[in-house]
C-alpha cells in the first residue's frame, strides 16, 4: 500500500510544467510536504493546502494544513496541525471538514483550531470532499467503491456501486455530484485493469451514470466543475482535462506525474497541488 500511494496518491497532486494555452501558469508556490488538496476558500479570500508528509494511508500524526495567499504567497504554514495524512477538503457553515484516512477532520474556519473528528468505521481509505448548497457533505472511498455523507456530524453510507470504480475526485454541481474515478481493478503499482472516467451520482435518486464521451479514459484525481465544463487530472498520464456536455475529454494543460485534488474560484483560475514536488500551481483558464 505505501508504494502505491507512494506513486499513486501523491498523484493526488502534481506539477503543472506545459500548461496549454487554455490553462497558462500564473504563479507556482513551493515548500509544501506532499500537497494533496488546495481548496479555495472565498470567505477568507485564501487558499487551505493539506500536506500529508509521508505515508498517505498511515497514521503518524504527521499530518498538517497551511494557508496560502491569492498571489501564491504562503501566509501561515502550520495551520492546523494533528493530522495524519489529510487529503480532501470541503466547506460547509463555517467549518472545514478534511478527509483523514478513515476520519473526518473538523476545523474550525476562523482560527484554523481542531475541532473535532467524525470517525468513518467502515471507511478504507477516504479522499476527497465536498458539500452541496444545503449544506451536506460528501466524501470518496477510494478503496471500498464507496461515498459517504455527513449531516449534522453524523456519517452515512450514500452510495457503494461497483460503477464507481475507485472514486476519487468529488465535486457538487446542483442536484448531482460529479466524480472521477481512478478505475477497476487496481494493481499494486496503482495501474488499473481498466482506467476510470467521468460519473454522476443523482443527489435525490443516488443513481450512478457515466457522462456520455468521457468513460475509461484515464486514472483520474480531482475534480471540479467551472461554468459549462468539468476539469480533472490524471494523475498517472500527468493530464490536465476538460469536458463539456456532448464531446469528449481534452487535454488542456500537462503535468508531472502526481498532480492531484485540484481546486477553484469558480471563476477562471484552478489551483493545481503537485504532491511531488512539493508545490501548488494557479493556472489561468482565460
Amino acid at each position: 500500500m505505501k508504494t502505491l500511494i507512494r506513486s499513486t496518491l501523491l498523484a493526488v497532486i502534481g506539477i503543472a510544467t506545459m500548461p496549454t494555452a487554455h490553462a497558462g501558469e500564473i504563479w507556482r508556490a513551493a515548500g509544501f510536504e506532499q500537497p494533496e488538496s488546495a481548496l479555495f476558500d472565498a470567505a477568507n479570500k485564501r487558499l487551505i493546502v493539506s500536506n500529508i508528509v509521508g505515508n498517505p494511508s498511515e497514521a503518524d500524526g504527521n499530518g498538517y494544513l497551511s494557508v496560502l495567499s491569492l498571489d501564491g504567497k504562503v501566509t501561515t504554514r502550520h495551520w492546523t496541525d494533528g493530522m495524519d495524512a489529510p487529503k480532501g477538503m470541503a466547506i460547509s457553515d463555517g467549518k472545514l471538514y478534511v478527509a483523514d484516512i478513515t476520519h473526518v477532520r473538523v476545523v474550525d474556519l476562523e482560527s484554523g483550531k481542531l475541532i473535532s473528528t467524525i470517525d468513518v468505521p467502515t471507511a478504507v481509505f477516504l479522499n476527497d470532499m465536498t458539500a452541496d448548497a444545503s449544506g451536506k457533505v460528501y466524501v470518496t472511498d477510494m478503496l471500498a467503491e464507496a461515498i459517504y455523507r455527513i449531516d449534522g456530524g453524523r456519517p452515512e453510507l450514500f452510495a457503494k456501486d461497483a460503477a464507481l470504480a475507485s472514486p476519487n475526485g468529488i465535486f457538487a454541481d446542483g442536484n448531482r455530484l460529479i466524480v472521477a474515478s481512478w478505475g477497476k481493478g487496481i494493481k499494486p503499482d496503482f495501474s488499473t485493469a481498466e482506467p476510470g472516467g467521468l460519473l454522476s451520482v443523482d443527489l435525490a435518486t443516488r443513481t450512478v451514470s457515466h457522462l456520455p464521451g468521457a468513460q475509461k479514459f484515464a486514472n483520474l484525481d480531482g475534480v471540479i466543475v467551472v461554468g459549462d465544463s468539468v476539469y480533472a487530472t490524471a494523475y498517472m498520464a500527468g493530464t490536465l482535462y476538460r469536458y463539456k456536455a456532448g464531446g469528449k475529454p481534452e487535454a488542456v494543460a500537462t503535468f508531472k506525474p502526481g498532480s492531484a485534488d485540484i481546486g477553484t474560484d469558480g471563476k477562471s483560475t484552478i489551483y493545481v497541488p503537485q504532491m511531488n514536488e512539493g508545490e501548488v500551481a494557479a493556472l489561468s483558464l482565460d
